[in-house]
């Protein structure tokens, strides 16, 4: 659910969130966390959590000690510190959450340096923050274009501010390492104001900007998704997808975040399968695995010079035989552990209609119009030769004048 200001404009484009992502709604506080604990009142003589969760642009977050013990809520626009500065932000959590968080990112509470928070912004402070922001979007534009004329092998991918605009960071993305001095020295020279450059990587990027996934639902990086695992592609090969990397890439141009969703179920479902490697001895010869269905515990061998032949067995039913090979001893074949799979051929389709058939299209329906052009035409034919049988059957005019002679003429 988005603010008045984030919904679409006259021509029906999207405006933008106008507040800078402070308005407060879902789709502006990107990864917020529910305050659980805002109704439970602490207990006697014990003293708020200093503490205090601040979000920038673009899900940026930082925690900052509040020193000067001003009540703050969740929504508030503070001016926090900064190396250099001030930097204008938003209360995302406050309270006892913020230890837990604190705790989960591993920083430690008592700090000998730490930032903290000024104030609450004024009116001034936003104004030169929201004039700072408005300059973005121009800046990376010429930005851009200075890289290119510069030959560097690198895409500027976003631009942000500090809430006095005294400092304007560049986020940018390489495949490799990108000597930017002099790029620094026109950035200084044409904006006016001190350069920081910053790289991430191409998940983090997508995580900036945002988008569509395949499946038809907002990426999972940028929404709710916190950390960046590796993704490699035996995590596609345990779960039998085919090596495609136009299906498996996302938005980033990296494997799928998605693909290690279910991976560890399908890891512990492959504990019970023997491996596709070992061989089975058998009295009518070795048999070698060709394909395994997870989800239902079967597994297909054929023998040696048999290729076309395949014997469908459960993973006990392997791991028996691998059982009764280790023990030098042989079944005789595969057919006879085969033969005990029931294949279950109803057909589980339910006519919910009632009255629709799954084979009325497989006759097509004559063409009406077709049939009645058809009968047009032939009534045309049949009323043209009604015509031209008249006009033969008319008597001839022998009395028709004959063309005059010579002799004719000179009488």
């Amino acid at each position: 659910m988005a603010c008045n200001s984030c919904s679409t404009g006259k021509d029906g484009q999207p405006k933008g969130c106008k507040n800078n992502g402070t308005c407060g709604t879902d789709s502006c506080n990107k990864l917020t966390v529910f305050d659980w604990l805002s109704n439970m009142s602490l207990p006697n003589g014990e003293k708020p959590f200093p503490w205090v969760e601040v979000r920038f642009k673009n899900g940026r977050k930082d925690y900052y000690q509040n020193t000067e013990n001003i009540t703050l809520s969740i929504g508030d626009v503070v001016a926090t510190q900064a190396q250099a500065g001030h930097d204008i932000g938003m209360v995302t959590l406050t309270g006892e959450l913020v230890r837990v968080q604190m705790k989960r990112k591993n920083i430690p509470e008592n700090q000998d340096e730490f930032l903290k928070i000024y104030r609450k912004a004024s009116q001034k402070d936003i104004d030169i923050w929201k004039a700072a922001r408005d300059r973005e979007e121009p800046m990376k534009v010429r930005a851009r274009q200075f890289a290119i004329d510069l030959n560097l092998q690198m895409k500027i991918s976003d631009i942000e501010f500090q809430g006095d605009a005294s400092k304007a960071t560049f986020y940018y993305t390489a495949e490799d390492r990108v000597d930017f001095r002099e790029l620094i020295k026109v950035f200084a020279r044409e904006f006016k104001t001190r350069i920081e450059m910053k790289q991430v990587g191409f998940r983090q990027e997508a995580s900036r900007l945002g988008g569509i996934g395949s499946c038809g639902r907002e990426l999972c990086c940028s929404t709710w998704l916190t950390d960046f695992r590796s993704v490699s592609t035996s995590a596609a090969r345990y779960q039998q997808l085919s090596l495609n990397p136009q299906k498996l890439a996302g938005q980033c141009g990296k494997l799928k975040c998605c693909l290690n969703y279910e991976l560890d179920t399908y890891l512990d479902a492959l504990k019970s399968f023997p491996k596709t490697d070992i061989k089975l001895y058998t009295e009518k010869g070795v048999a070698v695995c060709q394909k395994t269905d997870i989800f239902k515990g079967h597994m297909w061998y054929a023998y040696e010079g048999e290729w076309a032949n395949w014997h469908k067995i459960t993973t006990e039913q392997a791991n028996e035989i691998i059982a009764l090979n280790k023990k030098k001893e042989k079944v005789v074949s595969l057919e006879e552990y085969a033969s005990d799979l029931i294949e279950d051929t109803k057909n589980e389709f339910e006519n919910v209609v009632g009255q629709d058939s799954l084979t009325r299209f497989d006759d097509p329906k004559p063409n009406k119009r077709r049939k009645n052009n058809r009968n047009k035409n032939n009534k045309n034919n049949k009323n043209a030769n009604t015509k031209n049988n008249n006009t033969n059957n008319k008597p001839r005019n022998n009395n028709k004048r004959k063309p005059q002679t010579n002799k004719d003429a000179k009488k």
